[in-house]
């Protein structure tokens, strides 16, 4: 039996049902593997009063420290966090405030691996508790993680110290390894692991019925993410604005909310432009698969899962040249790759609207992308940690 912890700051919870939806899959997805026990620790980091009074940090404290999440067994321990210090000791707090919690953990099951799936500050935590169990430790980039931790001055250092003392480590594209062994490892010490996606959810269907549900006739483009700056929606609102009839619903939240629909209103576009939120994510496949385009002007990326699912569903996308772009769109039947500027996305969310490739063919570009074969991949690499550890103190022993 191989016992892993999983260890995420990223995961799911009551009040973020959307939240790192990504690494419960995987996690889910390893623990039906035979042979694997997992256990989730997910901690939430809360701000020092008086921020932690905020409506959603109280709601986060107020969540469980421990329950059974979609048939998981999840620990939610709590870490304080410094506003205004850069992140710079979030390490620290993260593995003080996990050390009884681990420690209980490891009287009642011995774990033989640390996984955690996020670089910050998970992984530097990790390696940590790693040395202090005596168990080796896998990290996993994503892609803010090495972007905006790696790079940042309070965290860089522990980000790169953290990529050479672990014994394994993951990327989700190409890309992603190319910016970890930028940290100072070899790039062949780097496995990418792709994501998955549920290919029985996610898949066509009849896109004209589901835009008639949806109420729309013409063309749809759906722009899916955080509504963030470094997501791009307001690119994607300027190219849109010079496709004539062509309507566009952003999905997501965050603090650009009121800009975008500022410009909005500022182009006239509020009868071709709605501003839809955050929706629950099982309610994403009929949105996908009633747009004929998913577009997303992205500054950076890993591999976001935006572009799997809407593959998956069969519409094919417009991104930008970021991280993992180029393990998608591996040919122009999935898409297009184009400089984050208003006017190549509109030509090239023109171009796939003339072209309208078949949704099965789309969906072909992501057929290996599966929670199955992501599964796998992880068991294998964690097995194979936990085996060279072993026969490392075999022989030092012998």
């Amino acid at each position: 039996m191989l016992n892993v912890l999983t260890l995420s700051s990223l995961f799911p919870d009551a009040t973020r049902p959307n939240f790192g939806i990504f690494v419960e899959r995987q996690t889910a997805a390893l623990a039906q593997r035979p042979g694997v026990s997992v256990r989730v620790v997910a901690p939430i980091g809360l701000p020092v009063w008086p921020l932690a009074r905020a409506a959603r940090f109280r709601a986060q404290a107020a969540l469980p420290v421990a329950e059974t999440w979609h048939g998981l067994s999840v620990a939610r321990p709590r870490f304080v966090t410094l506003p205004g210090t850069g992140g710079r000791f979030h390490v620290a707090a993260l593995v003080r405030a996990l050390c009884p919690l681990l420690d209980r953990l490891w009287e009642e099951q011995r774990f033989d691996v640390i996984d955690a799936s996020f670089f910050f500050p998970d992984g530097p935590a990790a390696v940590a508790l790693g040395r202090r169990y005596g168990v080796p430790v896998s990290i996993k980039a994503r892609g803010a993680d090495i972007h905006h931790w790696g790079r940042a001055p309070a965290t860089r250092h522990q980000v790169a110290r953290a990529a050479a003392r672990a014994d394994g480590l993951l990327a989700v594209s190409d890309a992603m390894a190319d910016d970890v062994a930028a940290l100072g490892v070899a790039r062949q010490r780097v496995r990418v692991h792709h994501t998955g996606v549920d290919q029985a959810i996610f898949q066509p269907i009849d896109r004209s019925a589901a835009k008639q549900a949806l109420g729309i006739r013409g063309p749809l483009v759906v722009s899916l993410g955080a509504l963030i700056p470094r997501k791009g929606h307001h690119v994607v609102i300027d190219a849109v604005a010079r496709l004539p009839g062509v309507e566009l619903l952003i999905v997501g939240e965050g603090p650009e909310r009121d800009a975008l629909a500022a410009q909005v209103a500022r182009l006239g576009m509020g009868e071709r432009v709605q501003l839809v939120g955050g929706i629950p994510h099982q309610a994403l496949p009929p949105l996908l698969g009633a747009a004929n385009v998913m577009a997303l002007a992205s500054a950076s990326e890993g591999l976001a899962n935006a572009w799997v699912e809407s593959l998956a569903c069969g519409t094919p996308i417009v991104i930008t040249p970021a991280g993992g772009a180029g393990d998608v769109v591996t040919s122009r039947t999935a898409g297009r790759i184009t400089a984050p500027e208003a006017e190549a996305f509109a030509d090239a969310i023109r171009d796939v609207l003339e072209q309208a490739p078949d949704p099965w063919t789309v969906r072909a570009a992501v057929r290996d992308f599966t929670w199955a074969a992501n599964a796998a991949a992880l068991h294998s690499h964690l097995a194979g940690l936990v085996a060279r550890r072993q026969a490392a103190g075999q022989a030092s022993s012998g």
